[in-house]
């Protein structure tokens, strides 16, 4: 008869039972800590992108109405003439000159510039111009409570 083989079965079964108790170790301290764990502080809302179009007639705001928070404005002028995006309201805001877009030797051919403004909105009521020297009539936009915090929102920029 061959002892090669023995005394491996309670070598294993030690083996075994070590190996059950640092999983339940690992376990164990695996749930411990604090329960209510916040992320001070929280993540600001994302910004947001909204459009604005400046012709000879009206300023056009789309969205008009969305949440307080940072907001990046993209202009473009269709108007013959330079114009400087305008927000009038809780708190005011200018964009750089944006140049005239529109051909002036024929309506049809207009290539329209852009500009952008970037900036943190608190709620209210605003009017968005082309400025003082434009005629274009303003339009209104609402900025409602604030955006909820992208705290838990992945794959954002």
């Amino acid at each position: 008869m061959s002892t090669q083989g023995a005394g491996r079965g309670p070598r294993r079964a030690r083996q075994a039972a070590f190996a059950v108790l640092g999983g339940l170790v690992a376990i164990v301290l695996g749930g411990c800590g604090e329960e209510d764990f916040t992320n001070e502080p929280p993540r600001a809302a994302a910004q947001i992108n909204v459009a604005a179009k400046v012709d000879q007639r009206q300023v056009v705001v789309q969205p008009n109405h969305f949440g307080a928070g940072l907001v990046n404005f993209t202009i473009t002028n269709f108007s013959d003439k330079p114009v400087r995006f305008t927000l009038s309201g809780p708190k005011e805001a200018i964009s750089e000159e944006i140049p005239a877009g529109a051909s002036t030797s024929s309506p049809d051919s207009s290539v329209p510039t852009a500009g952008t403004l970037k900036v943190e909105l608190p709620e209210g009521s605003y009017q968005a111009s082309a400025g003082d020297a434009a005629s274009a009539k303003p339009e209104t936009v609402s900025v409602g409570p604030a955006r909820q915090g992208s705290q838990s929102k992945l794959l954002l920029p």
